[in-house]
C-alpha cells in the first residue's frame, strides 16, 4: 500500500508539473523564440557554395523582423514541441529531483537541504528529464530557425509541423540523429536545474527560515525570482552551444557540417565571435525564463495546496 501511495504521488506530482510548464511555456515562448533567433546571430554558417554570416540585431529588432516578414504567428513557431518537451522535461525532472530529496539524500527533518545535495539531485533530474526530452527539444530548435536558415526550402516553410519536421529529421538522420546536440542539451538542463530546482528550493527555505514570509505565493514569487536569475546566469552559455549545434546543417550521415563538437563549437564561437558571445541571447533568455519560472512555481505550488498536496 505505501509503495501504491508512493506511485501515485509521483504521478499526480508529473501531472501538475506538466501542466504548470505547459501554461508557462506559452505564455512566454515568442521571447524565447526571439532568444533562438539572437543566438545564431553573427554565427558563421556554411553553404554549398560560400560562407556567410547571420545579420545581427538587437533583441526587440529581431522580434520586429519576425512579425513583420513572417507575420505575428511565427512569433509561436515551435510551440508545439516545446510545450511537449517541457511536458515531459518538467514531468520527470520535478518528481525525480523530490525523490533524490526524499528518499536519496533526506533531507533534515526542519526541512533544510544541503546546498551540494541541491546541487547533484537538480543537475541529475535535470540530464536525466532533457535526455528524454531530447528529439522534441531538436524539433523546436529547427522550427524556430527554419525560416533563419541557410537550408530553408520551400517544402519545409510550407508545412512547418511536428509531424513533419520529426519526420524530415528522422528520414535525413535516423534514430540517432533525433539525439543531435543532446551533450550540450543536457549540460544546460544540469545547470539549469541547480539554478531552477536547487536555488529555488534552497531560497524557500532561507525565506520561510529567516523572514515573517508564510509558505505562499509571496514567499514562492521571491523564491522563483531569484530561481530564474541563477538558472539564465548559469545556462546562457551552454545554451548558445546547443542551439548552434542543434541548427547547423548535417550531411547524410548525420555529421556536422560546421562544427564536429561541443568543445569545437565552443572554440569556434569564442575565436570568431569573442567570450561575451557565449551570452548572446542573455536578457532575453533572462527575460524570459524570470516569468516563466514565477508562472510555473505559483502555479504549481497553488495547485499542490488545492488538492492538498504538500508543497515543493
Amino acid at each position: 500500500m505505501h509503495n501504491r501511495a508512493d506511485m501515485e504521488s509521483i504521478a499526480i506530482k508529473l501531472c501538475l508539473s506538466g501542466m504548470s510548464s505547459a501554461v508557462a511555456e506559452t505564455a512566454t515562448f515568442p521571447i524565447d523564440l526571439t532568444k533562438t533567433r539572437l543566438q545564431i546571430q553573427g554565427e558563421v554558417a556554411t553553404t554549398t557554395n560560400a560562407t556567410s554570416v547571420l545579420s545581427r540585431k538587437g533583441m526587440f529588432g529581431t522580434a520586429w523582423k519576425v512579425i513583420t516578414e513572417e507575420g505575428p504567428t511565427k512569433l509561436w513557431s515551435g510551440a508545439t514541441p516545446a510545450v511537449l518537451r517541457q511536458i515531459i522535461y518538467t514531468g520527470i525532472r520535478m518528481p525525480a529531483y523530490e525523490q533524490l530529496r526524499e528518499s536519496v539524500f533526506k533531507r533534515n527533518p526542519d526541512g533544510s537541504f544541503a546546498v551540494w545535495k541541491a546541487i547533484v539531485a537538480g543537475s541529475f533530474a535535470g540530464v536525466i528529464g532533457q535526455f528524454i526530452a531530447t528529439p522534441m527539444d531538436l524539433a523546436k530548435v529547427k522550427m524556430q530557425t527554419q525560416y533563419h536558415s541557410q537550408y530553408a526550402t520551400k517544402s519545409n516553410l510550407s508545412k512547418p509541423s511536428l509531424i513533419n519536421m520529426l519526420r524530415g529529421i528522422y528520414k535525413a538522420r535516423g534514430l540517432r540523429g533525433m539525439w543531435a546536440g543532446w551533450v550540450p542539451s543536457c549540460g544546460r538542463a544540469a545547470l539549469v536545474n541547480i539554478g531552477n530546482l536547487a536555488t529555488y528550493d534552497i531560497t524557500k527555505q532561507t525565506i520561510l527560515k529567516r523572514t515573517d514570509f508564510k509558505d505562499d505565493w509571496k514567499c514562492h514569487m521571491a523564491a522563483s525570482l531569484c530561481s530564474g536569475l541563477a538558472a539564465a546566469t548559469l545556462s546562457t552559455p551552454v545554451d548558445v552551444i546547443k542551439t548552434r549545434i542543434m541548427n547547423q546543417a548535417r550531411d547524410i550521415n548525420g555529421k556536422g557540417l560546421y562544427y564536429t563538437s561541443t568543445s569545437d563549437c565552443f572554440i569556434k564561437t569564442i575565436t570568431k565571435e569573442g567570450f561575451i558571445s557565449l551570452y548572446k541571447g542573455f536578457v532575453p533568455n533572462w527575460v524570459r525564463i524570470a516569468p516563466w519560472s514565477m508562472m510555473f512555481w505559483i502555479l504549481n505550488e497553488e495547485l499542490r495546496r488545492f488538492i492538498g498536496m504538500k508543497g515543493f
